[in-house]
């Protein structure tokens, strides 16, 4: 896979998108002094070079009434049914992120639920999936940092 080059133009773009995905391309041009055609194709390039996937929404989870997070470690009867199982997972709104996993789980997942009487409800949902042995399970109390935007920021520094 060949690594795609980016110029300070590029880098510029990407900064001001990762600060607002929803920035016209037009206020983009004229902070850059180029044109929005300009601007479009770029992000264009971009997108087909398979730098930037698509755009991000952040919902204010607690206002909508999902602030229960715990996180799921899942183990399997056998590692062979991780993808059986996973299949099954995604099934499973809740579960906002499941990662196949090292150590001492086969997958780990986040879930977000209204209160813990629906998280016990997700939590058993997990454990009736076939080939899953058992599940653990570590509430979250607080959310302290959830902040992609600086690491893209350092990535994009560094190239």
């Amino acid at each position: 896979m060949t690594k795609f080059r980016l110029d300070q133009t590029d880098h510029q773009i990407l900064e001001m998108l990762i600060d607002n995905t929803r920035i016209p391309f037009t206020d983009i041009a004229k902070n850059l002094l180029i044109s929005a055609g300009t601007v479009h194709v770029r992000v264009k390039k971009m997108e087909e070079g398979g730098i930037i996937k698509g755009s991000s929404l952040t919902l204010d989870y607690e206002k909508l009434g999902y602030s229960f997070i715990a996180y799921v470690g899942v183990f399997l009867q056998n590692t062979s049914q991780t993808k059986f199982v996973l299949e099954r997972i995604r099934d499973i709104p809740f579960v906002t992120v499941a990662h196949i996993t090292t150590g001492k789980f086969n997958i780990f997942c986040k879930i977000r639920a209204k209160d813990t009487a629906h998280a016990k409800d997700i939590i058993f949902s997990l454990d009736d999936i076939e080939g899953v042995y058992r599940t653990e399970t570590m509430i979250s109390l607080e959310e302290s940092i959830n902040d992609k935007k600086r690491l893209m920021h350092t990535i994009f520094n560094e190239l």
